[in-house]
């Protein structure tokens, strides 16, 4: 594992963390804002609203992410593939790739 990549995946994870927080919390509000007042339904507590998320993401996707990749990523990869390893090590020292490796998974040299 390249330096700096378990700080990277710990500054994921806690970003990840904060934006599931935050989205349980936005449910639970506009619920509990809305549907008892409306229909008269229940409020829901923050546990019960993080399983109302999961259950729209198992129904409805991925929270718009996924499908093919845009322009943008199809680009680089044209551009990765073209590059010279020299290119490549370049970029690999700018912190660029998965945790300083490439696409083609090769390790950069030592």
């Amino acid at each position: 594992m390249a330096r700096g990549c378990g700080l990277r995946a710990a500054k994921f994870a806690l970003i990840a963390l904060a934006a599931v927080a935050v989205l349980g919390a936005a449910v639970m509000m506009l619920w509990n804002a809305l549907l008892p007042g409306l229909f008269g339904w229940r409020s829901l507590n923050f546990p019960q609203a993080l399983g109302l998320l999961l259950l729209c993401r198992i129904l409805f996707g991925r929270f718009g992410r996924g499908g093919p990749p845009g322009p943008w990523q199809r680009g680089m990869g044209e551009r990765w593939q073209q590059m010279t390893p020299e290119e490549r090590e370049k970029l690999r020292a700018r912190g660029w790739g998965r945790c300083g490796r490439g696409r083609d998974d090769t390790p950069p040299a030592a």
